[in-house]
């Protein structure tokens, strides 16, 4: 259901932008310019290539995280430890209404966590060793219940279509500067000069930062939604006790890939500029949200 919402999405932003080109008249105001260019081709053309990777991502991620970090599947519990884990997560996604995630742990000392999967009843919820041997269990449990109230929101699917629009716009405008400039500035006629692969390359790196920073906002966003989910499942109280503790223990490198990281559970905030490009709020930012519920 959540992959035919992606796609029935995807359909409509792309009718809304070719609808909007139209009553403002775009096409004929560049055309009027010397700029022959089909906007609306040149749209369809750039969300399958922009979506497409975004999709396959989505798709593949269970598969990329386990490979990324070499993750364990607990499937036939080893010891206390790992029955704990897989009976929690069982009673956090009946409590959330979703499907048994995979539970896994990963070798990592930092304490961290991430959820990733392509729909809310085929998740994957992992925690790191550093995190199961130096947490208490109810704060262990907080992690999980914030896990998985980013797999109850469906913050992956989410993310993905931003991701796919930000790819298809950026792409898109691109491609649109680079040719006006080739065809007004440069006064080639005919295929593609030079000007327009450096004018287009040039414009993509420019679009791509501001695009990463819409990307980044609406990651933020999710992580405060998962605290306040994480502390409706867990408890407030144990949701700020494992946030303090992940302050804690800020100091130690993150270990997970970089495609994982704003699936994370301890990415700190920047400060600053920086602060536009962070995957995660400040910790203290999410303890004091969660103190103001």
């Amino acid at each position: 259901m959540r992959i035919l919402l992606f796609m029935a999405t995807n359909i409509a932003v792309l009718v809304l932008v070719s609808l909007v080109f139209s009553l403002l008249g775009l096409e004929g105001i560049l055309s009027a310019n010397g700029v022959d260019l089909n906007l609306t081709s040149l749209l369809v053309f750039c969300a399958l290539f922009g979506f497409t990777g975004s999709l396959a991502s989505l798709l593949l991620s269970k598969y990329m995280a386990k490979r990324g970090t070499g993750t364990y599947i607990v499937e036939a519990p080893r010891n206390r430890d790992e029955q704990w884990l897989l009976d929690t997560v069982k009673s956090l996604s009946q409590e959330a209404g979703i499907g048994m995630p995979e539970v896994g742990i990963f070798p990592s000392d930092a304490a961290n966590a991430f959820a990733t999967g392509w729909n809310r009843n085929d998740a994957l919820v992992a925690v790191s060793t550093g995190l199961m041997r130096r947490f208490e269990e109810r704060e262990v449990r907080a992690v999980l219940a914030h896990e998985i109230g980013h797999v109850a929101n469906g913050d992956m699917i989410t993310l993905t279509l931003i991701q796919g629009v930000m790819n298809t716009f950026v792409l898109f405008f691109a491609r649109i500067i680079g040719h006006t400039v080739d065809r007004v500035v440069f006064k080639t006629e005919r295929g593609y000069g030079l000007g327009y692969y450096a004018v287009t390359m040039a414009a993509q790196i420019v679009l791509g930062i501001l695009a990463s920073m819409i990307i980044m906002w609406f990651s933020r966003y999710r992580e405060y939604r998962a605290d306040a989910a994480g502390a409706q499942l867990a408890g407030s109280g144990n949701m700020i006790a494992a946030l303090q503790r992940l302050k804690v223990e800020q100091g130690l490198p993150d270990e997970l890939p970089g495609e994982l990281t704003a699936f994370g559970i301890r990415s700190g905030g920047r400060s600053g500029l920086a602060s536009l490009f962070s995957s995660h709020p400040p910790l203290d930012d999410r303890i004091l949200a969660l103190g103001h519920r």
